[in-house]
């Protein structure tokens, strides 16, 4: 197999000519650089990115730490994020947690062994304070909003989207809304706030129309059956496959359901949904990863009304 040094033999150039080719570098000779990309094609010879970007220091990868990887949410923000480091050479990492606090402790710490030159934080299991050590280790990057901290965010305004669907609700009359949550264990803090406005919007909302545990579509089934009982006409959902879910096992007597994501189902079933522009969010977070930017940035949202 061909190495750099065979093709300095044959070319009459230095190592470090040969080397400046292979890695674009803009202050050779044109006549050179054709010459060595000649012999480069006559002995096959394809570089080893691997140990170029090592002996940059870099690995062109990037760690994305996410709960799961089969939820709607987290695909659209995927995509997002895979479109950009596509584009810039980048390789990604799936790094998923299932809320699991010593999992992610444990993915920090092959980022501190420099397996990722950064790291994506779709929604984070630990607080703040256990990434602090890791930033000098390369940026880190998150996908919900961090107010209290000086950390880089690319954030949704779920704050707002959420008083512009309670309100929907109000105007149209729902009197005893419900809705579904994430984990009843470890409560996030995008859960706190989610009941904070609903108790906003409504001074008498009742925890007790919360079902909590909905992650995935099936999980549907259940939260319909749960919000029979607890007689809900309004449900704020999860996301657009669970408000479906949900509506399906409804016969007569249907709640309005709100989804969230705008995927098709919410058009083909004609229901109202929230669309955070994830693919968006995902795309930005990997710039600034990319940029190294210290910034927050809020990804506007649509409310879908149908």
């Amino acid at each position: 197999m061909a190495n750099i040094r065979d093709i300095a033999k044959l070319t009459g150039y230095s190592v470090s000519t040969i080397s400046r080719v292979i890695n674009n570098h803009p202050y050779v000779d044109d006549e050179k650089r054709a010459r060595v990309l000649e012999v480069m094609t006559e002995l096959n010879y394809v570089p080893n990115r691997s140990a170029q970007n090592l002996s940059y220091g870099k690995t062109k990868n990037i760690g994305v730490i996410l709960p799961f990887v089969n939820h709607a949410y987290y695909d659209q923000m995927l995509s997002g994020i895979l479109q950009a480091a596509f584009d810039h050479g980048y390789q990604i990492s799936l790094l998923p947690t299932n809320y699991d606090q010593e999992l992610e402790k444990r993915y920090l710490e092959e980022f501190a062994k420099r397996s990722f030159d950064g790291l994506i934080v779709t929604t984070k299991s630990n607080p703040i304070k256990e990434f602090f050590d890791y930033f000098q280790y390369g940026p880190i990057i998150f996908c919900e909003e961090i107010p209290n901290a000086d950390v880089s965010c690319v954030y949704i305004n779920l704050k707002q989207s959420l008083r512009e669907a309670f309100s929907y609700m109000k105007e149209k009359g729902i009197k005893r809304p419900g809705m579904t949550l994430g984990r009843s264990k470890n409560i996030s803090h995008n859960s706190r706030f989610s009941i904070r406005i609903a108790k906003d919007v409504y001074p008498d909302f009742d925890e007790a129309n919360i079902f909590w545990d909905c992650i995935m579509a099936s999980d549907g089934i259940q939260a319909a059956h749960f919000f029979k009982e607890q007689k809900v006409d309004g449900i704020l959902t999860f996301g657009d496959d669970i408000a479906a879910t949900i509506l399906q096992q409804y016969r007569t007597n249907k709640p309005l359901v709100i989804g969230r994501e705008n995927l098709l189902i919410s058009e083909v079933m004609g229901f109202s949904t929230l669309d955070h522009h994830l693919p968006d969010c995902g795309k930005k977070a990997f710039e600034a990863f990319y940029h190294n930017k210290h910034d927050k940035i809020c990804v506007p949202h649509d409310f879908i009304k149908r």
